[in-house]
């Protein structure tokens, strides 16, 4: 053969050479893309993880993994709108928890100013009465509004 029909068939098996190597560069991380778990799929996982601490009673913990997964999958929306009923589910729960205990305090306190003589004592009582009472009343505020989110979905 001719040295330059030589040069162009050496040219020309490099350039093919080349180009099969970025094919197969290409198809390779496709395969690799294509095979790894989807963010939707990772934050299923997660949803999973959350639902497991709602049923242990792990209301902060539950809110705190929200927070997490909206963070981390803000494009996994399906999910999220999941994760907003659990959300709701769990502030409800600490709510009416929070109503309830502030209640026993509450009731504690006046039985407490009842037996009182000593007036200043009685008068510290009182203030903490206004502000346990102010408190119950917020609370059971933020359990009728969840409730009502709770409806809108």
């Amino acid at each position: 053969l001719e040295p330059t029909i030589r040069r162009f068939l050496i040219y020309f098996i490099l350039l093919r050479l080349k180009f099969m190597k970025y094919i197969l560069t290409i198809i390779l991380a496709a395969v690799l893309v294509g095979c790894s778990e989807s963010d939707e799929q990772k934050a299923e996982r997660m949803l999973a993880q959350i639902d497991s601490l709602y049923e242990k009673g792990q209301y902060k913990e539950v809110l705190d993994s929200i927070v997490s997964l909206r963070t981390t999958y803000p494009s996994a929306i399906n999910i999220r709108k999941k994760a907003l009923r659990i959300w709701q589910n769990a502030s409800l729960k600490i709510a009416q928890k929070d109503v309830a205990q502030t209640d026993v305090l509450l009731q504690e306190t006046l039985r407490m100013i009842e037996s009182e003589t000593d007036l200043r004592k009685a008068n510290m009582l009182r203030m903490r009465r206004d502000s346990l009472q102010a408190r119950y009343e917020a609370m059971c505020g933020v359990v009728k509004m969840i409730h009502m989110r709770q409806k809108e979905l």
